[in-house]
Order: structure tokens, then C-alpha cells, then sequence
């Protein structure tokens, strides 16, 4: 099996992409149309992982930009949103893909509102996976709330049940 970090950005960026394919024909006024979840709609959850990946991702790369990163404006369409998460998470498996073991325990900070905090990459990038099922499964619902059929999110790791559009993500 290949690295599980890798595996768990591949995943994220499949079920991202099956997600927001799902969602394409979505008008703006659907994408910020009020749905049930801890974010007010589909366009606040989606965009609130979008920023959280990333923050974590600047964080991992040491790239410097910190908070920084929530100043961007959120996106109103799902075209230009899903076309920024593709690009997050192309980033993410690109990390991901360079990793070393040693890498796991190296040191990154991450500005919080209180200051910088040093966490270590492992850790991080398990955050960060889980953030985004977490609020994936939140879009879920909301999808439904839209009327549009929720696609299935699920069916990445094992050959039984696969479906052909993640099996792409396994070269």
C-alpha cells in the first residue's frame, strides 16, 4: 500500500471533486441558500474548507502567509470555488507525496488568534483530513436540502464497490 497520507489526500481530493460535480449545475442563489448544518449554507461550508486547507497546507509548506490566508474573499459560484479546491488539494497530495517519516515529526507553526503554536506535520495533516470529512458530511445533508441526489463519498480504498471515477486517483 502506498503511504496512507498520500491515500488520505488522494481521497480528499476525489471526494472533493465528486462533490462539487455533483453541485455544478447549482445557481448562486442554491449555493448561498440557507441549509441546515453548523455553516448557514453550502457556499459558507465549502468555502470554510477551502481556507482551512488553505491555512494548514501554508503551514505544512512553511509558506508564511498564516492567518493571512482567511483575508481572501469567499467565492459566490461553485465553478470558481471547486476550481480553488482542486488546486488545494493538488498542493496537499504534492506535499503528501514528498513525505518522509522523518517528516512526520517535524516541527511547523501555525498562527492562532493567541500567537504561534508548534505543532508537528503528522498531526497536522490528520487534522486536516478530518476537517475535511467532517464538513463534507455536512455538505452532504445540504446537498439533499438542494434536491440534488447526494453522490457517494466512500467508495475510495477497497476494490469492492469502487467506483471508476476513483479509481483515476490510483495510477
Amino acid at each position: 500500500m502506498r503511504d496512507p497520507f498520500l491515500m488520505m489526500a488522494l481521497n480528499n481530493a476525489w471526494a472533493n471533486a465528486t462533490l462539487y460535480r455533483a453541485l455544478s449545475g447549482l445557481s448562486e442563489n442554491g449555493f448561498a441558500a440557507p441549509r441546515p448544518g453548523f455553516f448557514p449554507s453550502l457556499k459558507a461550508t465549502l468555502n470554510h474548507i477551502w481556507l482551512v486547507d488553505l491555512y494548514y497546507i501554508d503551514a505544512l509548506e512553511e509558506g508564511g502567509e498564516g492567518r493571512a490566508v482567511y483575508d481572501r474573499p469567499e467565492h459566490d459560484s461553485v465553478a470558481a470555488l471547486a476550481a480553488d479546491q482542486a488546486a488545494a488539494d493538488l498542493r496537499l497530495a504534492r506535499f503528501c507525496q514528498a513525505l518522509t517519516p522523518a517528516m512526520l515529526d517535524a516541527p511547523r507553526v501555525t498562527q492562532r488568534p493567541e500567537g504561534p503554536v508548534t505543532e508537528q506535520v503528522g498531526p497536522i495533516l490528520l487534522h486536516l483530513f478530518q476537517h475535511q470529512i467532517h464538513h463534507r458530511g455536512q455538505a452532504h445533508t445540504m446537498v439533499a436540502d438542494a434536491g440534488i441526489a447526494p453522490p457517494q463519498l466512500d467508495d475510495f480504498y477497497l476494490e469492492y464497490g469502487r467506483v471508476p471515477s476513483a479509481q483515476a486517483y490510483f495510477g
